[in-house]
């Protein structure tokens, strides 16, 4: 199979993946979202860890953190993919899966703009179009409801950037993740520590079902960034932005079918734009537009 098959396959196991996530998180909603996010860094870390010593890696983890035109785009990777996991785990447990999924909606959007800006990759006139629909649909609800939907715009921004932090970086996705948890899990390490010696830690206290889910949270989370990572090195960015559209279906489906949250004439109106936005870019690259001389 070539570099863009193996690259879209990546990409749809990975959206899928986080499309389901809210699910999981659900399942540990007992749990500060802080412990939470600690446990999911730190059993990444551990998996990570584990699966780079059976390959015989870590002389390569060494090498990569050693080379000091790699330490700023890894440590804005580390940040970046920190905060998108925070805002995301609490919105999940605070109810706002609808306007977590809108984020994700956006971020296809705010890729193919960083595909253009940073690594110039050129777009049609339909293409511009539709990012403009998007920004439409964005101001709709912050006029309507009076305040910046700031969940759905962290999380576009936040992992926007890291997905571009992902295609300039030379190394290996694995490394990569194993770098990124590592910087982190001294931290989470330590707040956990205090938490359990405290007595409000959940680790075994609540119930076994919730200690293994904490355990297996870290495979959870490094597997489908490990298919995205892949993804971002195998196929433009512009593309995978646009693939990530299955991820925020699945969660607003969830939001609205499985957990009942609100969806407004105004939530219809806003995210018609988007969805708009993301017909319009996909049939920029067929002939259906292409063919009828539509395109500059």
């Amino acid at each position: 199979m070539n570099n863009n098959l193996i690259g879209t396959i990546y990409a749809l196991a990975a959206f899928t993946s986080w499309g389901l996530l809210p699910i999981y998180w659900k399942l540990l909603k007992q749990v500060p979202s802080t412990q939470i996010l600690a446990h999911r860094i730190l059993w990444a870390c551990i998996f990570v860890s584990v699966v780079l010593l059976v390959r015989g890696q870590w002389g390569a983890l060494k090498h990569a953190i050693a080379v000091k035109k790699n330490r700023i785009p890894i440590l804005l990777s580390t940040l970046l993919i920190t905060v998108n996991w925070a805002i995301y785990i609490w919105a999940v447990n605070a109810n706002h899966v609808v306007e977590a999924s809108m984020g994700y909606y956006i971020n296809p959007l705010f890729s193919v703009f960083l595909g253009i800006i940073v690594l110039r990759e050129r777009l049609d006139r339909w293409q511009y179009i539709a990012l403009i629909l998007a920004a439409i649909g964005v101001l709709i609800v912050t006029v309507e409801y009076g305040h910046i939907p700031w969940i759905a715009l962290t999380l576009a921004f936040c992992f926007g950037l890291y997905g571009l932090s992902k295609k300039i970086v030379p190394v290996d996705s694995l490394i990569g993740l194993g770098l990124e948890t590592l910087l982190v899990t001294p931290f989470c390490l330590a707040y956990l520590a205090v938490k359990q010696y405290h007595g409000t830690g959940a680790f075994g206290t609540i119930s076994m079902t919730v200690t293994l889910l904490l355990i297996c949270s870290g495979v959870i989370t490094a597997l489908p960034l490990l298919w995205f990572a892949q993804a971002a090195k195998k196929i433009p960015l512009s593309k995978v932005g646009f693939i990530q559209y299955v991820s925020p279906t699945l969660m607003l489906f969830l939001g609205v079918i499985i957990f009942k949250e609100p969806f407004t004439t105004v939530h219809l109106v806003s995210f018609g734009c988007i969805w708009g936005a993301l017909i319009l870019y996909s049939l920029s690259h067929t002939s259906f537009l292409k063919g009828k001389g539509f395109t500059t």
